[in-house]
């Protein structure tokens, strides 16, 4: 775990604003001695820990302390879409339950002078093509439950990467007509705390290249 320290204290010297954990539930354990480490060597910058919301809250509860900002999805409402698109029916019970202990640890979202969250709980939803329904009833839910105590990011950018047979709905993208149906359910809901896109963002520039750039360590 010593290397992760160094990668973390590395970004920190970088200018990173924060340390970003993208779907590292299966690493918790590493993750937290690694932190351990950096922060007794100056690590002193948030802690962003970015999931899918498939999460199980036992695991969540060891990050207490050392996550600043939760980034999860809540990807569906409907446990059927759930099945059908990622093999899981339980995710909804199991994204409420996730995202219920994030908020539980953060509280409020809090923000420095320099407009970067510091503290908080951030919950993005991407809209699929065909189904606005799920995501009025999974804006709502959000809403309702945890009212402007989180963020709420509305996201267009789903990105059709190949040609699914058995699931042809998902072979375009979301069309400007639906991502403005849902955002008027969030305005009529009265949704305040929320970020949205502009323009075109369904595009494979937002598939990260995994090409292990920092992993590495450099020698002279």
């Amino acid at each position: 775990m010593e290397r992760l320290g160094e990668i973390f204290l590395e970004l920190k010297e970088k200018g990173a604003a924060n340390i970003n954990l993208v779907t590292g539930a299966h690493y918790v354990p590493q993750i937290i001695e690694a932190l351990d480490m950096a922060r007794r060597n100056g690590l002193d910058i948030p802690v962003v820990y970015n999931s899918s919301g498939y999460e199980k809250t036992e695991t969540l509860k060891l990050l207490e302390g050392y996550v600043d900002i939760y980034l999860p999805d809540l990807k569906y409402l409907d446990p059927e879409l759930a099945q059908k698109f990622s093999y899981a029916p339980d995710y909804v019970q199991a994204a409420k339950a996730a995202i219920g202990e994030m908020v539980r640890q953060t509280g409020k979202c809090e923000f420095g002078e320099d407009g970067y969250i510091r503290k908080g709980t951030i919950v993005r939803h991407l809209i699929l093509p065909g189904h606005t329904g799920n995501s009025i009833k999974a804006l709502r839910y959000l809403h309702e439950t945890y009212g402007e105590d989180i963020y709420i990011s509305i996201m267009n950018q789903y990105t059709p990467v190949r040609k699914f047979v058995e699931f042809k709905e998902l072979n375009r993208k979301v069309t400007k007509r639906e991502y403005e149906k849902v955002l008027d359910a969030a305005v009529d809901m009265g949704i305040q705390n929320g970020f949205i896109q502009e323009g075109e963002t369904a595009s494979e520039s937002f598939i990260p290249d995994f090409d292990y750039e920092g992993v590495e360590k450099n020698t002279p």
